[in-house]
């Protein structure tokens, strides 16, 4: 059993997460097709887009994870939206223009980040969000800066597609100090094109 599969199976990481209200305001940038969940964890984007009417490819490492992945969908009746594949996310085959939206949830990956943008389709929405270093240091999420992003380092690295959401914040988690990025951007290039309305007061 891996690390993750201890730490799914007991329950250190919620079993039932909701994913990113982000996340669920922008979901609806595209049409029901195709979607990717990159380290899908126990779940949280998965089982959502799923339910949003998508098929979902779901890649995790933890087989603890993936099980957890289908009993959730299944209390959902969306199993048969969601394909299971036990991998490694950073040495995945990602294939090229076939995704309508690729999420990814606290998983740094920056040296496959490219291969993962080249999988969306023209117009595909890429939602990202993670760990930051902070000052006050996090105490929420990895336990060293090295698998956490620096102040605005995952914008620059999407700056080849179109974003249009971007927000480092911070809160307190359990009473420990979180800080976290979250990214919307869309796989489209030109300086005219059509924006989502912006509900008021703004999404957090």
């Amino acid at each position: 059993m891996t690390t993750w599969d201890e730490r799914f199976r007991t329950g250190e990481y919620s079993s039932e997460p909701e994913p990113s209200p982000v996340l669920r305001e922008y979901a609806d940038e595209t049409s029901d097709g195709r979607a990717l969940d990159v380290a899908c964890g126990t779940g949280r984007n998965a089982v959502f887009l799923a339910d949003r009417g998508y098929e979902v490819d779901a890649l995790d490492q933890s087989i603890e994870g993936l099980r957890i992945t289908r009993a959730n969908a299944r209390e959902q009746d969306v199993a048969d939206k969601i394909n299971l594949v036990q991998t490694d996310a950073t040495q995945f085959d990602y294939p090229e223009e076939y995704y309508d939206v690729v999420t990814v949830s606290f998983f740094r990956t920056l040296d496959r980040l490219s291969d993962i943008k080249a999988a969306l389709k023209p117009n595909g929405l890429l939602f990202y969000q993670h760990h930051l270093r902070s000052e006050p240091p996090a105490e929420v999420g990895p336990s060293t800066d090295r698998y956490r992003f620096c102040s605005n380092e995952l914008l620059h690295a999407c700056l080849d597609l179109t974003v249009l959401y971007y927000e480092e914040s911070s809160e307190q988690w359990e009473g420990k100090h979180s800080a976290t990025v979250e990214l919307v951007a869309r796989n489209s290039h030109g300086g005219t094109q059509s924006y989502p309305e912006t509900q008021w007061p703004p999404v957090r």
